[in-house]
């Protein structure tokens, strides 16, 4: 017996570096696609590629391919394709776009909608704002009420459509749908309407419809309207489908749509994804400018007793948060670039950059990429002290987050797409 005992422990500790190396390998393979808003794991880390701090040196760039129309969708990879939307100006058409990941050579340009009278839709938005979500074979492009369809990735043909769901929108979509097993998950959060809803990913039928049920305190439905992107954590081992709206989250059942909990926050137009701390915390931001730490443990109203810590000063409102090394580090749309300690919300610092953002960040393990509306492009170094390491331009601004596969990062300005060269990691 102590000699068989022997043996396993001998085994076991041969056998840890390969699972090791296996885990390591998968994760790194795992980054060949970025199938949805804020890459694998909705948190902007891209954990498989080195990239050179001067990102727009014309010397990374391996190809750039102009868009046509409108549209502030991020792109998303599968394999060789890249997949964004795109609308005229007007709202009128409406375009699932399909670029060559080696050769930036547009692959499908389709025309998804079209619409006699979109509705109104702020400057600031586009009517092509919703990332889509791809897998292998398919890809589900969202324009909001618009519609949303699903499309064969290697033929372009249209596998299902639905255009029968309600809302006004009111300044134009802007909710990004994601999936969880059979489903494909988006919210509508109108200014008349506001509910979350699963489709049937192979199908597009209604697999359920929850509405929000949340109290607004006011009847001006602009108010009401949000353009969140869920997330799903496993927490106390359970999933927990967190989904920002207006004034209030929700955690909800993504087997099933049933709620679990709302935490009331105040604000609007909340548009970042929540992530999940090392301690469990969940991190959301309201929109207009709060950030709150959650204890996702509870159930129903859990205000008054699961916010850990909350902050108001310089919160990113448009653009996601990015978590590394235990702080959250974040650019808003006013030109603050923030450094807030996840554990309690100590900023750790606050730094004025002159310009603004609506892109969220990225990290490659070293350095923190940040991307103005403007053109900008900000490498900064992931720690307790404002160090900024370079400062390059690129295109005509960036409204979309970028997307990485492999070693190559490819980034959505106005006008173009560009395919940026980094390196694999050892």
């Amino acid at each position: 017996m102590i000699v068989e005992k022997d043996v396993n422990v001998q085994f076991v500790k041969h056998l840890f570096p390969v699972i090791y190396l296996v885990a390591l390998v998968n994760s790194l393979l795992g980054q060949e696609n970025w199938p949805e808003f804020r890459g694998p794991n909705g948190d902007g880390i891209a954990s498989a590629i080195s990239l050179p701090p001067a990102l727009g040196d014309q010397s990374n760039i391996a190809w750039e391919t102009p868009i046509h129309g409108r549209g502030w969708s991020s792109p998303v990879i599968w394999g060789k394709q890249i997949w964004l939307t795109s609308a005229t100006e007007d709202g009128k058409q409406m375009f699932g776009i399909c670029v060559d990941l080696d050769t930036g050579e547009v692959i499908h340009d389709k025309l998804i909608y079209q619409n006699e009278n979109p509705r109104f839709r702020h400057a600031t938005n586009s009517y092509a704002s919703c990332t889509p979500v791809v897998e292998a074979g398919r890809v589900y492009l969202h324009f909001g009420s618009y519609g949303t369809t699903c499309l064969d990735t290697n033929t372009g043909k249209t596998i299902w459509s639905r255009e029968d769901f309600e809302c006004d929108h009111f300044r134009g979509p802007g909710s990004s749908p994601i999936l969880y097993g059979d489903n494909l998950i988006v919210a509508y959060d109108g200014a008349d309407k506001q509910y979350v809803v699963a489709l049937n990913k192979k199908t597009g039928e209604t697999a359920w419809k929850t509405d929000r049920n949340l109290e607004y305190g006011t009847d001006n439905g602009d108010w009401k309207k949000a353009y969140g992107t869920a997330s799903v954590f496993e927490i106390a081992g359970k999933p927990m489908l967190i989904y920002p709206s207006a004034s209030a989250t929700v955690a909800y059942d993504p087997n099933n749509g049933k709620p679990m909990w709302t935490v009331y926050h105040d604000g609007m137009n909340a548009s970042a994804r929540p992530l999940l701390t090392e301690d469990g915390l969940v991190i959301l931001t309201n929109g207009m400018g709060r950030m709150d730490a959650i204890n996702p443990k509870g159930s129903g109203d859990i205000t008054k007793t699961n916010i850990d810590w909350t902050i108001s000063k310089n919160v990113t409102r448009r653009p996601s948060p990015i978590l590394v090394n235990g702080n959250l580090f974040m650019f808003n749309d006013k030109g603050i670039a923030s450094c807030v300690r996840a554990a309690d919300g100590k900023i750790m610092w606050q730094e004025r950059i002159r310009t603004t953002f609506a892109s969220s960040p990225i990290f490659d393990g070293e350095h923190i990429f940040a991307f103005s509306e403007k053109g900008q492009i900000y490498a900064i170094q992931p720690t307790e002290e404002y160090d900024l390491v370079e400062e390059t331009e690129l295109g005509d601004g960036f409204k979309a987050s970028p997307a990485v596969s492999g070693n190559r990062l490819i980034l959505r300005s106005i006008s173009k797409l560009y395919c940026i060269n980094g390196k694999p990691k050892n």
